[in-house]
């Protein structure tokens, strides 16, 4: 193989449709823009415009609220720990926070902390800090033989003291 033998695959580079060169060519006279107007020009087509008549988005009625105080937590499972020891990520008898959960590859990130959920059951025994946990995990953890231990919430910079 020579340099000057490399190539693409073909059909990998596709040359561009020139357009307004023509009726015959298939692209010519509105060069596919449809007919005239304000969808025809360029950079001036409003999303939601509907031509002077009050848009659906305005005739709707606003429903909902948002929240802005609210505290996200990254949940996790009974069962997602009992896995996590199972596959030698986590160790029984070890202290279980959102700094070990993301390093052994349990939760991608910690949020505003970590809440602890009753789905399946947990055999190892684990001492576990979180920020929030469910009466139902509480239980089963101290029913292993483990402590849970409750975090005061992680503090946002922006929140006032």
């Amino acid at each position: 193989m020579k340099l000057s033998e490399i190539a693409d695959n073909p059909g990998s580079r596709k040359k561009r449709m020139r357009v307004g060169r023509g009726i015959g060519s298939g692209k010519g006279k509105q060069s596919g823009r449809g007919g005239k107007g304000q969808t025809a020009r360029s950079g001036v087509r409003i999303k939601g415009f509907e031509g002077g008549q009050m848009p659906m988005h305005r005739r709707l009625p606003k429903r909902g609220f948002n929240n802005i105080f609210r505290v996200e937590f990254a949940e996790i499972n009974l069962d997602r720990l009992q896995d996590a020891v199972d596959a030698k990520k986590l160790e029984t008898g070890s202290v279980v926070n959102a700094e070990a959960l993301v390093k052994a590859g349990v939760l991608r990130r910690s949020k505003a902390g970590v809440r602890l959920l009753g789905r399946g059951e947990l055999k190892a025994k684990l001492n576990i800090e979180v920020h929030g946990a469910t009466k139902s995990a509480i239980a089963a953890v101290e029913k292993a033989g483990g402590s849970v231990k409750i975090l005061a919430p992680a503090k946002d910079e922006g929140e006032a003291a």
